[in-house]
């Protein structure tokens, strides 16, 4: 009796965490949408949350990823945010670890093919004084020498043990063919060669270029009040040049005809990703296709793992890009009989409704998964910036949940019949394992 008690308690606090009524219908959208104030300082778009909470999260986003660099200086941007947060010119790297330390907070940066930022995870009781020490290491980073050697030495070993790690090097080799051509065939982490050949005079000048107001994007979420907290952008941001920074449209990847790859390797089991093309988060198809994505990944772990016991961890997965894919996934000693099974799968989806009970547990899957993942801060940061910049705009942000909902079946059969073809193949594997037939011309309707 306790424990069903607990487990009631839980489902209702992830509930109210949610806004979502009992019955299922959103009921805190309106009022989601309504804490978030957004103005602009000079060309910097600003998104604050107000949120009760005794942290405060913010993000500083730079525009463009991989459309920002090209083959001969990638993953400069990467190495830039890397090592900026090293150290500023008020606070160089020893103070700076002592100011972080003494107040539990965290300054950090990421990477991916669309953005990368700066980010601050802070209490509120010392988001005052950390504010100060955020913007100095955004706008006024040392990229002293130590540092850059430093950072750059961890990157190239992470590069290179990418290659050591059969998941990793699947990854790295699915993107060699599926971006070829393509500006996301310029990797945000660059190569030990790309790498290795940046100065600090090569990231100070790579830092100018990108740091303008239009390129950025500021996102905060926590108890902080948002006029406030514009003066303080006013002044914080005073010194960044607007900029006249626009947001190219990306090619679309090529899914032409399907391909197939093998990427020898000794192995006692065979590493293989299907991709296919996906719609991007600004789609009408894309909800339908999470909840297609979601449906396939539990067949094929129900019939590849659990009836037929040829892989531990098959999966299907989507992807968040503004040039979108989702794939499948497997490992599997017997490579064919494995994708043989996941495209019989595949078939079921484009040619058979999905019960819509099927679609209601998905919508109840994302519920205790997707929604509580966006109960911290710093998720929720991360999740109004994704929407603001590849997402139609911040407010869909709070729709994810209602529009999984209105999904119907014949939906999923629409947007799996229309996306889930012509998959490009990688393996990485034994060769003389891997039949041409089963992975090609099996695909065949």
């Amino acid at each position: 009796m306790i424990k069903r008690t607990f487990y009631l308690l839980v489902i209702i606090s992830i509930l109210a965490v949610c806004g979502i009524a009992q019955d299922g219908k959103a009921v805190g959208v309106a009022n989601q949408q309504a804490a978030v104030s957004e103005f602009d300082v000079n060309g910097l778009k600003v998104l604050v949350k107000r949120r009760p909470s005794a942290t405060v999260s913010v993000g500083v986003f730079i525009r463009g990823g991989a459309r920002n660099i090209t083959e001969k200086n990638a993953g400069i941007e990467n190495l830039m945010l890397n090592v900026a947060t090293e150290g500023s010119k008020k606070y160089p790297r020893q103070a700076l670890r002592r100011e972080l330390a003494r107040s539990g907070s965290g300054i950090s940066s990421g990477s991916n093919q669309d953005y990368s930022a700066f980010t601050l995870g802070t209490t509120r009781q010392n988001f005052d004084k950390l504010w100060d020490i955020f913007v100095d290491v955004v706008l006024n980073p040392t990229f002293a020498p130590e540092d850059v050697d430093r950072i750059k030495a961890q990157l190239e070993t992470g590069l290179r043990e990418r290659e050591s790690d059969p998941d990793s090097a699947l990854e790295a080799a699915s993107d060699r063919i599926i971006y070829a051509g393509h500006l996301y065939a310029n990797d945000v982490s660059g190569s030990i060669t790309t790498i290795g050949s940046f100065t600090p005079a090569d990231l100070r000048a790579y830092h100018q270029k990108v740091m303008t107001a239009s390129q950025l994007l500021l996102v905060v979420v926590g108890d902080v009040e948002p006029e406030t907290f514009r003066q303080r952008v006013s002044t914080s941001f005073a010194p960044l040049p607007k900029g006249s920074y626009k947001d190219t449209p990306l090619p679309a990847l090529n899914f032409a005809n399907p391909t197939l790859d093998v990427s020898p390797r000794s192995l006692q089991t065979n590493y293989i990703k299907g991709v296919f093309p996906a719609p991007t988060l600004s789609s009408s198809d894309f909800y339908a296709m999470r909840v297609a994505t979601t449906i396939l990944r539990d067949r094929v772990f129900e019939e590849v793992r659990n009836a037929r016991q040829l892989s531990y961890a098959p999966s299907a997965d989507m992807d968040n890009y503004a040039a979108n894919t989702a794939n499948i996934y497997v490992t599997a000693v017997d490579a064919n009989q494995a994708v043989q099974v996941m495209l019989g799968e595949i078939k079921q989806m484009r040619t058979s409704l999905v019960s819509q009970r099927n679609i209601d547990a998905v919508a109840g899957q994302f519920l205790t998964t997707y929604y509580v993942g966006q109960e911290t801060n710093a998720a929720q940061t991360g999740e109004l910036a994704r929407y603001e910049l590849l997402g139609g705009g911040w407010r869909n942000a709070f729709e994810f949940l209602s529009r999984i909902r209105q999904v119907t079946p014949e939906q999923v059969r629409d947007v799996s019949n229309k996306y889930m073809k012509n998959l490009r193949f990688e393996v990485i594997g034994n060769p003389s394992a891997v039949d041409r037939s089963v992975f090609i011309q099996g695909q065949a309707d």
